[in-house]
């Protein structure tokens, strides 16, 4: 038997989760610090990552990281730091592209006098592109630097075939609405092109013959995965948009941008209610683990009141010291989650789903009663 002195100085065994990913844009880059700080830790296994838009260039980008490492077999260390170097590869080559949208923010600003373009497709830009010009008259070529730079550091060849950690994608089908999830061999360059393809700035990406917009309008990111094909119980959400503001919204900008994260928080709102329902009746004894269902542990980690004070056209302008701003606040995040709540992986949940996402009026599941004779 260990002594007390020998138990605690037992190195602890990494716990397992998985990662949600929102979209963001280039406050995707906050995301890139969470990542990084976590990866850095040394005390966590990754069972899987589902990103949407500017969360998933970054599940790719870490998962790049792991197969080049398993590719080369390296050992866990490795594969953390050549997923921190992937990470960092692929936003030091945004920051270098400048802003995500200048050609298509210029056209509208020609077109509407000088008024400020908005990244999810409201207000003025909005406004200028629809009445006049859509992105396939404005950018013809269909030219996103976005792709080349992926195409130049992402090995998804590599990924498909490590498949450690398990990444899912989500991309909005223009069509149907519906959420379209790409996973191993699926998983392409079209496919993250596509889940980050925002409607008033890029032409839709055809992937396999059907036309896919951004992930956010649909999943933002996609939980069901996570749910049905990892393993982990505990899932950390990375967000990026915030759920309430303090203050009412009153000038058309200001709207304008609450419209855009109330729509691009709507699928997530709906998935977490979905999960609260199932933790409730697991809970109660009305469902039974091992019958396709278990009891999730729900964990967050935001930019709080730094994040909240950022613009939505933010999250087009690629400034290096504004990623690299973003990048610091997400290391900082990460490693106080960790000190605060490593210890409650595999236990509980540290966010309470109903208060947060769920809001008032939902009846608890009746607890099932013992027989009687």
């Amino acid at each position: 038997m260990r002594s007390i002195a020998e138990t605690a100085a037992a190195p602890t065994l990494p716990r397992p989760i998985s990662l949600a990913l929102q979209g963001g844009g280039a406050h995707g880059a906050f995301t890139w610090g969470v990542l990084d700080a976590m990866l850095e830790d040394g005390r966590l296994q990754f069972d899987g990552l589902s990103g949407t838009s500017a969360g998933a260039v970054n599940a790719v980008a870490m998962a790049h990281g792991f197969a080049v490492a398993a590719r080369d077999r390296g050992t866990p260390g490795d594969a953390a730091e050549a997923a921190r170097a992937a990470l960092a590869a692929v936003w030091h080559g945004v920051a270098a592209l400048g802003s995500l949208g200048s050609m298509a923010q210029g056209v509208a600003r020609l077109m509407t006098g000088g008024w400020r373009a908005d990244p999810l497709g409201t207000g003025a830009f909005n406004e200028a592109m629809s009445r006049w010009l859509s992105p396939y008259q404005s950018n013809p070529l269909d030219i996103n630097p976005l792709r080349r730079l992926l195409e130049e550091q992402i090995d998804f060849d590599a990924i498909a075939r490590h498949r450690s950690p398990q990444v899912f994608v989500s991309a909005t089908h223009v069509q149907t609405g519906r959420a379209a999830i790409f996973h191993g061999k699926h998983l392409t360059l079209p496919a993250v092109m596509a889940s980050a393809c925002l409607p008033m700035l890029f032409q839709a990406v055809e992937v396999d013959g059907e036309h896919y917009w951004d992930g956010g309008y649909s999943a933002n990111p996609a939980l069901a995965p996570l749910i049905d094909h990892c393993q982990a119980r505990d899932i950390v959400l990375v967000q990026l948009n915030p759920l309430s503001r303090a203050h009412l919204p009153q000038t058309p900008q200001e709207i304008a941008e609450r419209v855009g994260e109330l729509g691009f928080n709507a699928s997530l709102l709906q998935q977490m209610r979905s999960i609260d329902f199932i933790n409730r009746l697991v809970a109660s004894g009305r469902l039974q683990e091992g019958e396709g269902y278990k009891e999730l542990h729900l964990h967050r980690i935001d930019g709080g009141a730094a994040m909240d004070e950022m613009s939505a056209a933010s999250k087009l302008s690629a400034d290096a010291a504004v990623m690299d701003r973003l990048f610091g606040q997400g290391q900082d995040a990460a490693r106080l989650w960790l000190q605060q709540h490593f210890a409650d992986l595999g236990r509980r949940s540290t966010i309470d789903i109903r208060r947060d996402y769920v809001g008032h009026g939902e009846p608890e599941p009746r607890k099932l009663q013992a027989k009687t004779a």
